[in-house]
Parts: C-alpha cells; structure tokens; sequence
C-alpha cells in the first residue's frame, strides 16, 4: 500500500510539474510571439539612441530562460548595430544619433567596427551627439567621432591608456597540493606561466607590451583625427593621465561641453526642430534595428557567415563556443550548397582544443578547393582560433585584432599531495601494463612519460606551423619566428605576414564577394551555424542556468577565479589558446 501511495504521489508531482513547464513555455511563447509581431512606427524627426548595455557578440543571443519571456536579448549582436546604423543613414525619418554610452561590454576590434558604421553614418550629414555620466575608454573612443560631446559637469572620462592583468596561482597550487606538470612549446606561450610562477616572464612581459602599445598607439591616432588634436600632445594626455575630472576632459578637448542629459536633449530638439517643451523622438536599437537575414536582396545567390566565437571544443559545443562537430557540419553545408557561392568565416576566439581545432581546419581547407573562403578577424583571433583561419584564401583583421600566438601546451595536474596530505586520501593502482594508468592525475609521472607528452606537444606544434606556413605561403623558418606562441595585434600581424589585409567584417564581404564575381546587390547572407531556439534553451539549459546563477551569488568577485578553475577542468588533451585570463583596459 505505501508503494502504491509513493507511485500515486510521484504521478501526481509529475503531472504538477508538466503542466508548470507547458504554462511557463506557453507563456514565453505568447510573449514572443506578439513581441515579433509588434511594429514600430518611425516619426518624423526622430533620433536614433544606442545605448550598448548588455555585452556585444557577434550575433544577438537568446541563451537564457529569462530571454524566453522578454523581447531582449542576453546580449547585442555587432552585425545587427551595425545593419541597424546602415538604414537610419538613408532613412529620412531619422535625422541623427544619440550615443548614450558609458560601460561598453566589447573587444577593441568590435568598437572599431561599430566606430567605422559610425563615421561612414556622418557621411549622409546627418548630426551625432554624445551624453556620458561618465566613460569608460572604450565608450569614450566611439563618442569622440561625436559632433558634439557632452559630459556631465561631475563626470569623468577614463583616458589613461591601456593595461592587461594576468593572474598566478602558483601559490594556491601549493597551498592546496596540486603540481601543475608543464608541457609546452615556445618561449612566448605564455598561458601556462600562472600554473608555475608567481609573475610575467621577460617574454611575456616584452610581447604584452608590443601588442598593447600598438592597439593604444592605433585608438589615440584615430582619437586625434577626429577631435582635430595633435597626435603628439593626444598621447602626452594619454601616458600622463591628464584628465581627471569634467573640466580636464573640456580643456584638453576631449569634450565639447559639460553638460546634463536633459541639455544634450534640448541641444537635439533644436537640431530636429522640436520645441523644448514637447518630447523627442528617441528610437531604441531593438525598435529600430534590422532583422531581416536576406539585407533585402532576392538574389538566389549566397554568401554563407559562419560565425566562430568562443573557446573551441571537441563535440557540439554551444551558442557560446565553437564546437568541432557543430562548425564542421556548418562548414560542410556550405561547401555542398550550390547556391553558396562563397563563405566567410568570422572569427572571435582565443582558441582551445588542438584536435577541435583542426577538425575544424580540415573542413577550411576542403572549402577552399571549391569555392572562395574569407576570414574576418574579430577582437580575438589566437592560437587554435589562428588555426581555424590560417587556409583561408585572404585573412581580413582589424589592427586591433589580438592573434597569433601560434604554439600549444599541455597541463597535467599531480593532486597525490592534496589527497595524501591535505584530504588523508592515498591510490594505489593494478595496471596490465607498465603504463596503463597513463595518463593520471593521482601520482606524478615518471621521466619516460613526461618526455612522451612533450614529444606528443613538439608534434602538435610542428605540424601547427607547417600547415600556417603552407597557408601563408611562406617557409616554415620564416613562420615559426613569428610563432613560438607569441601574441601579435593586427598591425604587427599584418607587418609580419600573418594576415592580408587590415580592415572590417564588411570589407571581408566585399573581397568574398568579389572573388566569386557576385555584385552588391546580387547576393543574400546565410548565417551559420544555426543557433539554438528559444524551446531548446528552456529545456537543455534551465538547470545550467540557475547553478550558474547561485554560483555567481555566492562567489561574487571570486567567480572570475571560478571560471578559470571551469575553464581548466573541462580541457581535453593538448591546447592551443592564449593566456586564461587576459583582461586588457
């Protein structure tokens, strides 16, 4: 009798539980459904307002269960922004832009490229104006192609140029009885340095310099053309941290006026002739922006994106990495795809597995016998994320780009001192052979294994710069001294061989284009891979989801730690990727 109230119970938590989820799915679905199906109507005189408050990727994404009952997305996506600034240059409802930007969440070359739809966007004569409470540099350098920058009169702007931390858990390794066995090729493959040392090496040291001195020299010359400042004095401000408050940014020019929100309004009312006491027409980009895949051509035509961004794995992987499986299958289709005429490959990732990586290179190279392949670099293009690019027909970066760092690694934790004298925890192990039990994290290895690990790393490696020499068209000498794991911007990169041309997303698009003989308007784009539903997301992910979230809450500022331990567990076999924890300001 118990068992049968058990089972009766269990139906009934079950049948509860079913009909929540399908309530919560119906919900979000309804909710979707009238959030796409509602138009918003552009009035005369109006002003477009980009705000940039959630992260930007390369492609808008709905990841989350909160996503299922909003019309917002988890992140924005840089092809949208920029599609999105393209039709209110030629739409004569839209008279300007309002930059409403403070802490933008993006890479150095993402702001280029979103800075660049915003100069060509001043070409129709059309007004842009900026308003700030206060600015990070990333948001200051999009607001300094501004025709007129207002700042709050207590606000302050960041313009101190760039830094890179890196950290070292050499100490916690031995607090907590881990020996971090290295294997690794390169003296400037620097990702496992926080493994075994407590600081930069000189080779680290010297490369972070050279990529950071570049990427800064880069934004100040471009700040200096359009604020019409001296490139000379610019960096004097910059390397001296001149400005520290409102009346600094003003004397020095980096603002036109201090000023409140409602006096950057008022300045565009009178631009768009409306009067101080009526309302302005202030256009979100998800009102406003364009979501239409075909950029409206009904060309049979195509040009497949295959967008790669994240840490590159082995299998599926996720919206938010580059699986082997996933982005070899997309690749494979748009090879197969008659009606795929060309593809360009975009690339935003510091890397990952060695093996995903070039499965993945393998799908590169079959495409590039039968139909033109382009790569567009993104903010981050290194390591295995250098390798899925290095076959491509033309390699497209921005001279902000991070890339390079051709080399690879291997880790091996010893945890037999955590266990044995931290937990009271001893192994002890029967093998059929002397070294079935390799390899294993439970006793450190012997001389003869670990010379076989980095045999197997040294193998990985040469073949790495073969294949980069053979796609660069250069010899394999000359290639690996710009190799030995060394991090490179796209300038240097560029200088060295290591990419064609310098220059944006579009422009890749444009040479893809234009090796497969198609015109502007004779193509549609094709997305891929294609990205999880919203439906598929609710049911794979809801429980990832919340164990995120109680993490996140009860870790606080040591969660970035606790990415890094993540990162690290779920590595498979040899590595090629940057540093774990790159974060440049």
């Amino acid at each position: 009798m118990r068992q049968f109230l058990k089972f009766v119970l269990a139906t009934l938590v079950g049948l509860v539980l079913f009909g929540v989820v399908s309530v919560l799915v119906l919900l979000g679905l309804t909710a979707a459904a009238i959030s796409s199906d509602s138009s918003v109507t552009v009035a005369q005189n109006s002003v477009l307002e980009i705000k940039l408050e959630k992260p930007v990727a390369e492609r808008e994404s709905r990841e989350s269960l909160g996503a299922l009952f909003s019309s917002q997305a988890d992140n924005i996506g840089l092809d949208q922004i920029k599609a999105t600034i393209r039709r209110a240059k030629s739409d004569g409802d839209i008279k300007g832009i309002f930059l409403n930007v403070e802490l933008v969440q993006a890479g150095r070359a993402s702001l280029e490229e979103i800075r660049d739809a915003l100069l060509d966007f001043k070409k129709s004569g059309k007004f842009i104006v900026s308003y700030a409470d206060a600015q990070s540099e990333g948001s200051y350098y999009l607001a300094s192609v501004a025709d007129r920058i207002y700042l709050n009169p207590q606000g302050t702007v960041e313009f101190n140029g760039a830094s890179s931390e890196t950290m070292y858990y050499k100490n916690l390794f031995e607090k907590a009885g881990i020996d971090a066995q290295i294997f690794r090729v390169g003296s400037f493959k620097s990702a496992v340095e926080p493994f075994f040392r407590e600081n930069m090496s000189d080779s680290a040291r010297l490369q972070t310099s050279s990529f950071l001195n570049s990427l800064n020299d880069f934004m100040l010359a471009r700040v200096a053309a359009s604020r019409k400042i001296a490139p000379a004095r610019l960096k004097v401000i910059n390397d001296s941290t001149l400005v520290h408050n409102a009346a600094d940014a003003r004397r020095y020019g980096l603002v036109t006026n201090l000023g409140y929100y409602d006096q950057a309004l008022d300045f565009m009312k009178g631009k768009v002739g409306v009067a101080r006491d009526k309302k302005l027409s202030l256009l979100s980009l998800s009102d406003y922006e364009k979501s239409d895949d075909d950029e409206g051509s009904t060309s049979g035509n195509r040009i497949a994106v295959v967008y790669a961004e994240g840490d590159i794995v082995t299998g599926k992987g996720s919206n938010s990495s580059i699986g082997s499986t996933r982005f070899a299958e997309a690749l494979r289709q748009a090879r197969l795809d008659d009606k795929v005429k060309a593809v360009v490959l975009r690339v935003n990732s510091p890397g990952g597995s060695s093996l995903a990586s070039d499965i993945i290179y393998r799908e590169v190279t079959l495409t590039k016998k039968v139909k033109p392949i382009i790569c567009s670099m993104s903010d981050v293009a290194a390591s295995g994320g250098y390798m899925i690019a290095m076959a491509c027909d033309t390699i497209v970066a921005q001279p902000s780009t991070i890339t390079g760092s051709i080399g690879v690694f291997g880790v091996l934790p010893n945890i037999e001192p955590l266990l044995r004298d931290k937990l009271g925890i001893t192994t002890d192990r029967v093998n059929t052979g002397k070294f079935s039990d390799f390899p294993t994290i439970t006793r450190p290895l012997s001389a003869f294994e670990k010379q076989q690990f980095q045999n197997e790393v040294n193998r990985i490696y040469a073949d790495f710069t073969t294949k980069a020499a053979k796609g660069r068209h250069m010899p394999v000498e000359q290639l690996r001294r710009f190799a030995s794991g060394r991090v490179w911007s796209g300038a240097e990169a560029k200088e060295r061989g290591l990419v064609d041309v310098l220059g944006s997303f579009d422009d890749a698009m444009r040479i893809a284009a234009r090796r497969a003989n198609l015109k502007e308007d004779d193509y549609r784009i094709q997305r891929l891979p294609r990205q999880k539903g919203m439906l598929e997301n609710l049911f794979s992910g809801f429980s990832a989801e919340a164990r995120l979230r109680l993490v996140q809450q009860e870790l606080g500022p040591l969660y970035p730690m606790y990415e890094q331990y993540k990162k690290l567990s779920t590595m498979q076999g040899v590595q090629a990727r940057l540093p774990f924890e790159m974060t440049i300001r």
